[in-house]
């Protein structure tokens, strides 16, 4: 006994970074076996794709859309309307993972986004004064702004033109139960119709850019890979009876053309103008040839008055 004992003793104990590891591939594992029996017994459809879309483009079918992987989610902290997402940057596994991976292992929600935050916050007033209508999700991302909005009952159009984001998106709107409320489109809003060039980072597919040097302003990367993807206006997409109350749009210094694209919808009176929400970052402004300086003449222009700074971000009104 007393040799056994001391042949246990011995024996090498696990490294803390190699249980964060057996522990992230143990939840990888298991989401994927769940999403493949869910999906494989039970068949679902979407309420927001019928035979005649009003779309001039047809949305996204999630259904058809390949399920990504690995899935990593959960839900989010700190938010007066919780919602669920899945991580599409998940890190350096297992060496350095995603600072939401560490707190998932360590039973934390992940961090709360500044924008889901302040979507729900501006949503909420809204309501609170009587007004209704439709959220536009511009650089849609993995969602974080469009779940923020369904999950308080508001209908979304999200644009998203990166195939790895909108996966994610699907993701989403399986965890949040709102497939009714949330329509995504494969494409880039802009002030044109047909097709751009987008720039993908390599190790950061989940993001991108129309600038090339935009791109690796924002996310801090030297290799790219361009995608040709369709844009659209949104003035082509949304018709002018449709109220909408708010418009989001993070799209890395495109945000110019993005607007132009919308001046119909931006002209209403102020009553029934939506409150606009856009990144304002003058480093990749420059590099779509653009500046704030141009974007705020154009919302004078249409009678967008009064704007304030929020870190970033422009958050502009009609008064």
């Amino acid at each position: 006994m007393a040799s056994a004992w001391k042949k246990d003793k011995n024996q090498k104990l696990l490294s803390p970074k190699t249980l964060i590891s057996l522990l992230v591939l143990s939840i990888i594992f298991l989401s994927s076996l769940f999403f493949f029996f869910s999906n494989s017994s039970l068949q679902y459809s979407n309420p927001n794709l019928s035979i005649n879309s009003p779309y001039p483009i047809p949305p996204f079918d999630c259904f058809k859309c390949p399920q990504s992987k690995p899935i990593i989610a959960n839900v989010v902290e700190n938010l007066k309307y919780p919602f669920v997402y899945s991580l599409a940057d998940l890190g350096n596994l297992p060496e350095k993972p995603h600072k939401n991976i560490v707190r998932l292992l360590k039973g934390k929600p992940f961090r709360k986004p500044d924008i889901s935050a302040t979507i729900q916050e501006v949503l909420d007033s809204m309501r609170a004064s009587g007004k209704n209508g439709i959220v536009v999700d511009v650089g849609a991302n993995v969602g974080m702004a469009s779940f923020a909005a369904a999950v308080m009952g508001f209908k979304v159009l999200a644009f998203e033109p990166v195939f790895e984001n909108l996966q994610r998106i699907c993701d989403g709107i399986w965890f949040n139960r709102v497939a009714s409320l949330v329509t995504v489109f494969e494409a880039a809003a802009s002030d044109r119709t047909g097709d751009i060039t987008f720039h993908k980072l390599v190790g950061r597919l989940d993001n991108s850019a129309v600038s090339e040097v935009g791109a690796r302003l924002a996310f801090k990367s030297n290799k790219e890979i361009a995608v040709q993807v369709k844009s659209i206006p949104l003035d082509k997409l949304i018709p002018p009876s449709q109220p909408v109350l708010l418009i989001k749009i993070d799209v890395q210094g495109w945000e110019y053309h993005v607007l132009k694209g919308a001046k119909k919808l931006l002209s209403g009176k102020p009553a029934e103008a939506p409150y606009l929400i856009y990144e304002e970052d003058e480093r990749l402004l420059t590099a779509s040839n653009s500046s704030s300086k141009e974007i705020r003449d154009f919302l004078k222009s249409v009678g967008y008055s009064k704007c304030s700074q929020h870190g970033t971000d422009a958050h502009c009104t009609k008064e």
